[in-house]
């Protein structure tokens, strides 16, 4: 006999979302084990210094100590700036993370994240120095106004992580409630980014 499993609930669409920009670099991760295993990956493959991904694992050798105090898990963020694609005019590479609810900046004071528990109290914890944040552009019940609104004000305004630079890719949608995330580029938003020419 099969085994039996059970349909998952469906989330509701009504629900909290976070619209954040979506940095045109290449994606990166940080590993760090239980028994404080340090690895350290683009989107498909773990890298080495001599085996890297736009000198990302480099960097993150230089900087162990501060990435350490991630703590245990996969940390993912985008490794952009200088010499990767847009370079967004900067003259270094940066480390923005994804998860912009679990963490607040360097010398910025932890907010309280929202649980499911209102007698359980969450605070964000601080990233060291060496990380950014993928900038907060709205946050709200989904809405597609909203995300076609930031959008909007991307193009017209230029980029929120990098001040002054006017070619932006677009918007990463993450719904809560689904923990599913979507993305909405400026141009070319309706072409599948592994279209053959």
């Amino acid at each position: 006999m099969n085994e039996f499993k059970k349909f998952s609930k469906i989330a509701r669409l009504s629900r909290e979302c976070i619209i954040t920009e979506k940095i045109d670099g290449t994606n990166a991760q940080v590993f760090i084990g239980e028994d404080g295993e340090f690895l350290v990956g683009s989107r498909t493959r773990w890298i080495t210094p001599e085996n890297d991904n736009y000198g990302f694992a480099k960097w993150a050798m230089e900087h162990k100590d501060e990435l350490m105090t991630l703590g245990k898990g996969q940390h993912f963020g985008e490794w952009w700036g200088q010499g990767i694609q847009r370079n967004y005019g900067l003259n270094e590479k940066r480390f923005s993370m994804f998860n912009v609810t679990r963490w607040c900046l360097h010398n910025t004071t932890p907010k309280q994240i929202p649980t499911g528990d209102p007698r359980q109290t969450k605070m964000q914890e601080v990233l060291p120095p060496c990380c950014g944040l993928v900038p907060i552009i709205w946050k709200g019940m989904f809405d597609t106004v909203a995300i076609n609104d930031s959008i909007t004000d991307l193009a017209r305004h230029g980029s929120w992580a990098s001040v002054g630079f006017m070619k932006p890719e677009g918007v990463v949608v993450y719904h809560i409630a689904g923990n599913v995330m979507f993305k909405k580029t400026i141009e070319k938003d309706d072409e599948y980014k592994g279209k053959s020419i």
